[in-house]
């Protein structure tokens, strides 16, 4: 029940949702993800380790770029479930639809997230 519970407050700020909807389309890395969400960097990254923290999500190293993705198969369904009870898509389609136009060519060289 615990980490239930911890996935559930994890989820329970708007841009830690959208941030898990996002990661739900593909892996992405910090300049992908922040060039859809209005926040500052540091912001992302404590989002990202509640996230992490939560067993939501994990990371790699790809490169010069720090990819995260759905962590595995249960917290994929996990976020499955609250999405299919959502009554308002839009703002998870529009970014979804901001991922597919952005590429890791967003990224300056050498940033190394």
């Amino acid at each position: 029940m615990d980490q239930t519970i911890r996935q559930l407050k994890a989820l329970g700020d708007p841009n830690r949702f959208r941030i898990a909807m996002m990661l739900r389309s593909r892996p992405l890395c910090v300049c992908e993800l922040l060039s859809v969400l209005d926040i500052a960097g540091g912001t992302l990254s404590n989002h990202l380790k509640v996230l992490e923290n939560a067993g939501l999500i994990s990371h790699k190293k790809d490169g010069k770029w720090m990819e995260y993705f759905i962590s595995n198969s249960e917290a994929e369904s996990f976020i499955q479930t609250i999405e299919n009870r959502l009554d308002d898509l839009w703002q998870i389609t529009d970014d979804r639809n901001k991922i597919k136009k952005i590429s890791r060519s967003i990224c300056s060289a050498g940033s190394g997230n």
